[in-house]
């Protein structure tokens, strides 16, 4: 039965935490307006996760046609390589965006037969029970039981290398390119540095990756960052460590990037990636008495709920894993709360995330570095992917999998894929942690064969000897 049918609820954003939301709260009968500053989707769809992910998949359609001539594929009599394939990025770019436009009005679609008032305009909070909507036409304010922000985040810039939209970019801006660069320098080796300078060296591009930290995906698992490294390297994807740039600057048709040190790289195009900003200016949020960090990200706890009961917020503009999955969750987990359904609260260690280089890095709960800093008790074990008889059949050198477990009562803790699919792979761990379920069932869980999963399972076997051993 619908929960607080009278209930007005009040969205401030487009994105996944905000449609989401608004989805969840019609379905619990409360009247929604979504106020939506940009389109259906927010940077998810139309600028961030939706197109790299498609331009990604453009470039894992090149990975599989050069390998298919170590597996015997020719072309005109010769085995095929990477040599004998290009891309028109225009016509890559003009798919990516048409696919995240479809993905916009699908979602908008959904929003209009469910009943959610959509207003184009800024909102801003007027005090802990409304909201004032700026429109082009007029100014005027919606009353609210119940409010949720949702505004995302934006690239971080730096003063000395401002976009120009042309050939000093951020990540929303390189699917205006028509022709793909001859050196694209990549500032930043985090998630979304690595998955662009991948993605674009396998288009064509040479590409210099910039990390100002000894190795790239600083944060993430030692042996996956390994693994990739050891890929660039043999693949002539080039890693300046330990380099951080101060500037870029244009000079006819190259850019400079210069670094701390003072030693200068020239490219044709540079990518900022250099991390995000929240979207909280102008909402009106100091006002209304509604805390965030230092940094501008809004303080939520586990609930979505701010420092004002009735006033929540999801998404990247509270900083917390910044996934659109993360966003789409903490949404819904939002109007359970405060429509007064049964919820959930959010569970970190339960959040599984990917890395969609190649091979991609797939994570979920307690990792390594975890463990190393005693957050929890147990034993991990690492299976070389080269093992497996799928991956041998491909033709996938790279990769394994990693598993953790608690002691004692060998539940699943966290887990790492590196694999081709790992984004896919991940589910099964994930459902382990997220249950709570013993390495012995996942273990015990029939895998096909032959399977990449096959090697969770065998990973899972590898713990239970071990387990064994150690009780003897």
């Amino acid at each position: 039965m619908p929960v607080s049918s009278d209930s007005k609820v009040v969205i401030i954003g487009d994105g996944p935490g905000a449609y989401e939301g608004a989805l969840v709260a019609r379905q619990l009968g409360a009247q929604v307006t979504l106020v939506s500053a940009g389109e259906i989707g927010g940077s998810a769809v139309l600028t961030d996760c939706v197109p790299s992910k498609t331009l990604i998949a453009t470039a894992g359609a090149i990975e599989k046609a050069e390998a298919s001539g170590y597996l015997g594929v020719c072309i005109d009599g010769k085995p095929a390589d990477r040599a004998k394939f290009h891309v028109d990025l225009a016509t890559v770019n003009t798919r990516v965006m048409e696919l995240a436009r479809a993905q916009s009005q699908g979602i908008r679609a959904s929003l209009d037969d469910a009943g959610v008032q959509i207003l184009k305009g800024h909102g801003q909070l007027a005090n802990g029970d409304a909201v004032t909507v700026t429109t082009d036409d007029a100014d005027f304010t919606l009353p609210a039981d119940f409010i949720l922000i949702a505004t995302g985040a934006r690239p971080r810039v730096l003063p000395e290398a401002m976009p120009d939209d042309e050939r000093i970019l951020t990540w929303e801006q390189v699917y205006d390119l028509t022709e793909l660069p001859e050196h694209l320098i990549v500032v930043g080796s985090g998630v979304t540095g690595a998955e662009f300078a991948n993605a674009f060296h396998t288009l064509g591009s040479e590409v210099t990756l910039v990390s100002s930290r000894d190795q790239v995906l600083p944060g993430e698992d030692h042996d996956a960052a390994r693994v990739l490294e050891e890929v660039f390297e043999r693949r002539g994807l080039h890693v300046k460590a330990k380099s951080r740039a101060t500037k870029a600057q244009r000079s006819d048709h190259t850019v400079i990037v210069t670094l701390e040190d003072g030693t200068t790289i020239n490219g044709s195009h540079v990518l900022m990636a250099v991390g995000s900003l929240p979207n909280t200016e102008n909402l009106g949020l100091a006002e209304a008495g509604v805390t965030t960090d230092d940094r501008g990200f809004i303080n939520v706890d586990r609930v979505s709920r701010t420092s004002i009961r009735n006033i929540y917020a999801a998404g990247d503009c509270t900083g917390v894993n910044m996934l659109a999955s993360v966003a789409a969750m903490q949404g819904r987990i939002a109007m359970y709360h405060a429509l007064g359904d049964a919820v959930s609260p959010l569970d970190a260690t339960a959040v599984s995330s990917t890395i969609f280089t190649e091979p991609e890095i797939a994570t979920v709960g307690l990792q390594e570095h975890d463990l190393e800093e005693g957050e929890f008790r147990g034993e991990h074990v690492m299976l070389p992917l080269r093992n497996n008889a799928r991956a041998k059949m491909h033709g996938h050198r790279d990769g394994f999998v990693k598993l953790f477990v608690r002691r004692g009562s060998r539940i699943v803790a966290g887990g790492v894929i590196v694999a081709p699919n790992a984004s896919e792979l991940i589910h099964s761990i994930t459902l382990a942690v997220d249950n709570r379920l013993t390495v012995d069932q996942l273990a015990q869980a029939l895998t096909v064969y032959p399977s990449l999963s096959g090697s969770i399972a065998e990973a899972a076997r590898r713990m239970h000897t071990m387990s064994t051993h150690s009780n003897q």
